[in-house]
């Protein structure tokens, strides 16, 4: 049987007391960019949000949801403050919505 996998948007929010200088530093020494996503995550998107921050898309097998979070918790913390959100792909449902708005 196959794992259940979830798609989570990570919020990371700038840390607004630091410049992003400050921001892109301790993401370089804390090893983000390295460590984010673990390994075999897969990224669906990565936005930035101008003045607030990053929303990154992650897929994610239930079992490796604790893995995720101490990645964030150990690299990301101190340069963001972090929300988690269930997400779906919306868009397909949306365009069968809109034709049949269309049509009447």
């Amino acid at each position: 049987m196959a794992e259940d996998v979830h798609m989570i948007a990570v919020f990371f929010k700038h840390n607004q007391s630091k410049n992003l200088d400050e921001i892109q530093a301790h993401l370089r020494e804390s090893g983000f960019w390295r460590e984010f996503p673990p390994e075999g995550i897969e990224i669906v998107s990565w936005q930035v949000m101008m003045g607030i921050g990053h929303v990154v898309t992650i897929k994610v097998p239930a079992s490796r949801l604790r893995e995720v979070n101490i990645v964030i918790e150990k690299r990301a913390w101190k340069a963001f403050t972090t929300e988690f959100y269930p997400t779906y792909d919306f868009l397909p449902f949306y365009r069968q919505f809109h034709a049949e708005a269309l049509k009447g």
